[in-house]
């Protein structure tokens, strides 16, 4: 088991222990085209996350699309940090998209970093070596890391991931890049 007793979560929040499994471990967070194996009983979630600068003032962003055709949603959430990186805050993003929506979700987020850990298990390969990349360096943002394996990779609990590009018109896509940037703004 890898603990993170005592730690501070973003924010200045003490964080939860997390306990993660190492070997062997049951995964349910692998690759799914839009179409394949989504029912009415997942939940869609987009996620995003934004630094103005990297580092610098971030933000991060997620949403349930609530079907409108509008740039609302019926289910959504935003928070920042004054000092971050960019790939925190995508990480952020999902962690607290998780925390907040229960059941079986499906995560869309146009970060590979975040999309690829899952699809790719670039996670079994870190815990596996001790939490050093291919590169034998320390795990970046391994604090993050954490939590989100907590949520993701709970048994209990499946999680999908899906990759969808930035910037390309994609409504709830467009819509977590602003709650992320106006969440940024404000710090």
């Amino acid at each position: 088991m890898v603990q993170n007793p005592g730690s501070v979560s973003p924010g200045g929040r003490p964080a939860p222990e997390v306990s993660v499994q190492t070997m062997p471990i049951s995964v349910h967070a692998v690759a799914m085209s839009a179409t394949q194996g989504i029912t009415d009983e997942v939940t869609v979630v987009y996620t995003d996350g934004a630094c103005r600068g990297n580092p610098g003032p971030g933000g991060w962003g997620w949403a349930v699309d609530g079907g409108r055709s509008g740039t609302h949603s019926d289910v959504s959430g935003s928070g920042g940090e004054p000092h971050t990186t960019n790939q925190r805050m995508e990480i952020m993003a999902v962690v607290e998209a998780l925390r907040s929506v229960e059941g079986a979700v499906h995560v869309v987020s146009d970060s590979t970093y975040v999309v690829n850990c899952f699809r790719q298990k670039w996670w079994a390969g870190w815990m596996r070596k001790g939490w050093r990349n291919s590169q034998g360096k320390p795990v970046a943002n391994r604090d993050l890391w954490e939590m989100l394996f907590a949520l993701a990779l709970d048994g209990d609990r499946r999680v999908t991931f899906e990759w969808v590009k930035g910037h390309s018109g994609d409504r709830m896509n467009d819509l977590v890049d602003q709650l992320a940037t106006e969440a940024a703004a404000l710090q």
